[in-house]
């Protein structure tokens, strides 16, 4: 494993523990010498995150829309930052590029880059380990709510614990490095064929 994308918040949050997860999350990767990818914006808990693995003498990559380049909102300082032409373009090199995939707090956007990238897991798209850094108990309804979608029968039950849960960036990272991909998704279930 070479570099771990992050998806998270363009905002800082009401607490100051989801700023404080970020940075304890970027120190990490650059511990363990894991190259960031994320959405190279200097802005809220994007900005944190890479600030803290240059800080600490890592690799940050930003992967940033043209569009939001031009609000200059683009982080200054990152070893490297690649300018795309739309969101879905930004994703797709975001997904190229990792190894693995991690979700720290966020709104609708952070949310959408998780489960997309997600449900390429259970696609068999790739095989890349996708965890929940669950800072300040944030993702407690997200993770109560893939339950309940297994409970419900709408996902199936190998995939119940396919994201990796964690309050700890080095417990979620020391998952990773085990990590083991589920099968491929069935479609068809016994009744049906």
């Amino acid at each position: 494993m070479k570099r771990i994308a992050v998806f998270c918040g363009s905002s800082t949050g009401a607490s100051p523990m989801y700023l404080e997860g970020a940075a304890e999350l970027g120190k990490e990767l650059a511990k363990r010498d894991l190259e960031l990818v994320y959405g190279g914006s200097c802005v809220g808990l994007m900005g944190a995150v890479a600030d803290a693995v240059l800080e600490n003498g890592g690799k940050a990559i930003g992967v940033l829309p043209n569009f939001l380049a031009e609000k200059e909102i683009a982080h200054k300082g990152l070893s490297e930052l690649i300018v795309v032409d739309s969101m879905h373009e930004r994703k797709a090199k975001m997904a190229d590029l990792a190894d693995g995939f991690i979700t720290l707090p966020g709104g609708a956007g952070t949310l959408e880059e998780f489960f997309e990238i997600y449900t390429w897991a259970q696609l068999g798209l790739h095989q890349k380990p996708c965890g929940i850094l669950n800072t300040n108990n944030y993702y407690d309804p997200l993770i109560r709510l893939i339950h309940h979608m297994a409970d419900a029968a709408f996902l199936q039950e190998k995939f119940r614990n396919m994201a990796v849960v964690d309050t700890k960036s080095d417990g979620l990272l020391d998952q990773f490095a085990v990590y083991k991909a589920p099968t491929v998704k069935v479609f068809l279930n016994e009744q049906q064929i």
